[in-house]
C-alpha cells in the first residue's frame, strides 16, 4: 500500500505491563496473562496468545530484539516527521519494560538491523545511519547524508527504508517506487509504449541496492542493482541455511481507474513474495504477479520478468517478513478486507512457501490491527510493532 495520509494519534506514555494503568493506556481490551505480559484480547491460532509489550508509542514501525532480552524500536512519529527516535526498552523479568531513548531527531527512521560488526543500522530517508549500543550519541552516516555514498533518492510515495544484511556482509536496502504505477505528476497514465523514467533516472526508483562494506573500517564502498522492477520492498528475509533471500512486495492501488470492467480494485493486483536474486527484474510497473500485463502496458513482453514465488492477497500490504516456528512469518498491515492479520507459511528445506498460509492472528478489528515489523527474539516469541495503535506485542506459543 502507498503511504497513510495521516498517522494515529499516540495513546500516551508507555505502557509498563502489569501496571494498574496499563487498561486504560492501552488500545486493546486485556483479560488475563499471556507468559509474564497482559493478554491482548486478540483471535489467535490454537495454542497461541498475544502479550502488550508497550502501548503509547509514537508511530512504532521497525523492532529489533537483542539477545539480552532487550528491544530496540523506531519510533517514526508521523509521515514527514524530522523528530523520529530510537527507544531501548528492557524487561525486568517480571514483565515490565522500561524505556529509555538513545536517539532522537531522525528523518522518518522504519528498519533496523544489527550489523556484523555489533552496530545498529537504521533506515532513514534518503539514507543509513549507524551507532555503537554502548554510545548512542555517537552516530553517523553509512550512507547517504555525509558519509560520500549515494543513498537512495528517499522522496515519492514510498520513501521509507528497509534493511537486511546479506550472509555476505553486505546490506540489502530497499528504494521504493515515487509513484503508484508510473503515472506522470498530474496522475495521467504513463506511455505504453515506452519505459518508465523513474526506474532509469540518474538515481533510480523501484529496485533493492545492494551495498558493500569494507569492515576492517566499517565503511560502505559502493552499491550495485541487486533487482528492480519492484515496486516497494518493505519486506526482506534470508533464510540461513540456503542463502534463499525473499522479498514481500505491496502491489499497486487503483488498477480499476484504468480497467473500466472492473468494478473494484479488491482483489486486484495481488501482493507478492518474490525469489530474490542478483540481476532480476520483476515486472513493474508493467507487470504483475504471475507476469500478467498491467492494462497500461497491454502490449508489453511480460515473458522477459520473473514471475512472483506467491500471490498474496491484494492489498494485504506485507510490511514486515521473518522466518519464524520453521517457517515464514508476515504482518499484513493493509487496512482493506485482506489485510490486518499476521500469517504464518510452511517452508521447504531451501526456505521458500511451500503450501497455503495459516492466520496466526486474525478477525483484528477492535481496533483493526497494523502490525508493520515481525521479528523473532532470542526468547522463541515473535515481536510485533503497530504504528496505528502504537503498541508492540509479543506473540507466542502457548
Amino acid at each position: 500500500m502507498s503511504m497513510p495520509r495521516l498517522a494515529a494519534a499516540a495513546f500516551g506514555l508507555l505502557v509498563l505491563a502489569a501496571s494498574p494503568a496499563i487498561a486504560q493506556q492501552s488500545p486493546y481490551r486485556l483479560s488475563g496473562r499471556c507468559g509474564d505480559l497482559p493478554k491482548v484480547d486478540l483471535h489467535t491460532a490454537d495454542g497461541y496468545c498475544v502479550g502488550l509489550v508497550a502501548a503509547g508509542l509514537k508511530f512504532p514501525r521497525g523492532v529489533l530484539p537483542l539477545a539480552d532480552g532487550r528491544l530496540l524500536v523506531s519510533e517514526m512519529i508521523g509521515w514527514g516527521s524530522p523528530n523520529g527516535r530510537i527507544d531501548l526498552l528492557t524487561p525486568d523479568g517480571q514483565g515490565h519494560y522500561a524505556k529509555k531513548e538513545l536517539v532522537r531527531h531522525l528523518d522518518q527512521p522504519h528498519g533496523l538491523a544489527l550489523g556484523p560488526d555489533g552496530k545498529i543500522y537504521i533506515g532513514v530517508i534518503g539514507g543509513v545511519k549507524r551507532f555503537d549500543l554502548a554510545d548512542p550519541s555517537a552516530i553517523v552516516d553509512v550512507i547517504g547524508g555525509k558519509s560520500g555514498i549515494e543513498g537512495p533518492p528517499g522522496d515519492g510515495r514510498h520513501p521509507l527504508v528497509t534493511l537486511l544484511f546479506t550472509k555476505a556482509g553486505t546490506l540489502l536496502v530497499n528504494v521504493g517506487s515515487f509513484t503508484d504505477n508510473c503515472e506522470d505528476e498530474s496522475g495521467n497514465p504513463p506511455k505504453g509504449d515506452r519505459t518508465c523514467p523513474e526506474t532509469v533516472a540518474a538515481n533510480p526508483h523501484a529496485q533493492v541496492r545492494e551495498y558493500s562494506f569494507d569492515w576492517s573500517s566499517g565503511k560502505a564502498t559502493g552499491w550495485r542493482v541487486f533487482a528492480d522492477g519492484m515496486r516497494n520492498s518493505m519486506g526482506l528475509a534470508q533464510y540461513p541455511s540456503s542463502g534463499v533471500i525473499l522479498e514481500a512486495e505491496n502491489s499497486r492501488d487503483s488498477i480499476d481507474q484504468v480497467m473500466p470492467n472492473l468494478p473494484n480494485d479488491e482483489d486486484l493486483p495481488p501482493d507478492e513474495i518474490n525469489l530474490l536474486e542478483p540481476g532480476g527484474h520483476y515486472g513493474w510497473p508493467y507487470c504483475y504477479g504471475q507476469n500478467v500485463p498491467a492494462p497500461e502496458y497491454a502490449h508489453w513482453n511480460c515473458g522477459q520478468y520473473r514471475p512472483a514465488l506467491v500471490d498474496l492477497p491484494a492489498h494485504a500490504a506485507p510490511l514486515g517478513m521473518a522466518y519464524w516456528r520453521d517457517g515464514l512469518v508476515l504482518g499484513f498491515h493493509g487496512y482493506r478486507s485482506h489485510g490486518h492479520r499476521v500469517v504464518w507459511f510452511p517452508i521447504d528445506s531451501s526456505g521458500k512457501p511451500n503450501g497455503p498460509f495459516k492466520e496466526l492472528i486474525f478477525d483484528w478489528d477492535k481496533p483493526q490491527g497494523a502490525p508493520v515489523d515481525v521479528r523473532p527474539g532470542a526468547d522463541g516469541a515473535l515481536y510485533i510493532t503497530e504504528d496505528h495503535n502504537g503498541t508492540i506485542l509479543r506473540l507466542i506459543a502457548e
